[in-house]
């Protein structure tokens, strides 16, 4: 009766050795579902205002920067339908007896000869700031871009003594870290 015991526990330690190594084994990977992101109403760019003094021609100005959204502009979508509002830019010089040298709003129209279809239809006006003033005219830095990227086309928006405007692509970025050329060299 001992040896009917011993042999049918090792009967039964094989069948179960046996039905363990018989799994099947699964390629199978599990994850999580991709959920598409949905779009929310339309996103906009905080308002700003900045005021910046300087001396030309030995006279005193103020440049006052103004970028507003403006949800009466062309809307803009991007690759999952987001909608964006894009801005305006009002710029503003003043003498320092408080008369308007100069006053002129951009939207991205104003820069459409320098900009590419992709970002005609799907970039934003950004921003326009004060960079410095030459002895004919004053300078602005100037982006059209894809909202909540880092891409963008760089502009030039140069005032002269007369009050007329100029618009270009920036073609000379600055690489050297904010210093000159000859502070470079120093």
């Amino acid at each position: 009766m001992r040896k009917l015991f011993l042999w049918m526990l090792v009967v039964a330690l094989v069948g179960v050795v046996a039905a363990c190594s018989n799994k099947k084994k699964s390629n199978d990977i599990i994850t999580t579902k991709y959920v598409k992101p949905k779009p929310q109403g339309p996103i906009s760019l905080e308002n700003t205002s900045v005021t910046k003094e300087f001396k030309w021609a030995d006279r005193n100005y103020s440049c006052l920067v103004e970028r507003t959204a403006d949800d009466s502009l062309p809307m803009v979508k991007d690759e999952i339908g987001q909608q964006f509002v894009d801005n305006r830019i009002k710029v503003t010089i003043t003498r320092a007896d408080g008369s308007t040298f100069f006053q002129r709003v951009f939207t991205k129209k104003d820069f459409s000869s320098q900009l590419d279809d992709d970002y005609r239809e799907t970039g934003i006006l950004e921003g326009l700031v004060f960079v410095d003033v030459e002895p004919n005219e004053v300078r602005f830095a100037a982006s059209v871009n894809h909202p909540q990227t880092d891409e963008y086309i760089p502009l030039v928006v140069t005032v002269n003594r007369t009050g007329g405007v100029n618009i270009a692509r920036d073609t000379q970025m600055d690489t050297n870290g904010g210093e000159s050329e000859t502070q470079e060299e120093e």
